[in-house]
């Protein structure tokens, strides 16, 4: 399996509202970059747009190291959100529905087809790659 590097920032100006999202996949040599915007969305759903864009975007399954600065996203993976939810008929800890099903349900179709480790990384730190995404996310918010 080839291992790969995958950055992943989303952007929203109001929450909800228009936002961005942004990838950058590494693997040796090749750097690819990848962006889009929605009108209408939220922060969160730009978060999980940007790594299931990434991760569609691969040819072959692959090892992927995933970095973001969303908590939301990393926490789901490290906390075992998603087993409890799936558990319970996608309801959370409160008995709601989960937020985003739609875009968590893609994001775990693409868990079987990568081995993918979830790595929490400090937004606009000094992290180059993450901020990169975050410059490419917020140059695709639609004005």
């Amino acid at each position: 399996m080839k291992n790969v590097e995958i950055y992943t920032d989303g952007a929203c100006s109001g929450n909800p509202g228009p936002g961005g999202w942004a990838a950058v996949l590494m693997f040796g040599e090749h750097i690819k970059e990848l962006s889009g915007g929605s009108e209408h969305t939220t922060n969160q759903k730009m978060e999980l747009f940007a790594a299931i864009q990434a991760l569609k975007a691969l040819k072959e399954p692959c090892q992927v190291r995933l970095y973001s600065d969303s908590a939301y996203m990393i926490n789901c993976f490290e906390q075992n959100w998603y087993k409890n939810w799936i558990k319970n008929g996608w309801k959370n800890s409160k008995g709601k529905p989960v937020e985003n099903q739609d875009l968590w349900k893609e994001l775990l179709e693409l868990r079987e087809i990568h081995q993918i480790e979830f790595i929490k990384v400090k937004g606009h730190a000094d992290n180059k790659w993450n901020n990169r995404c975050d410059e490419l996310a917020v140059a695709a918010v639609p004005r």
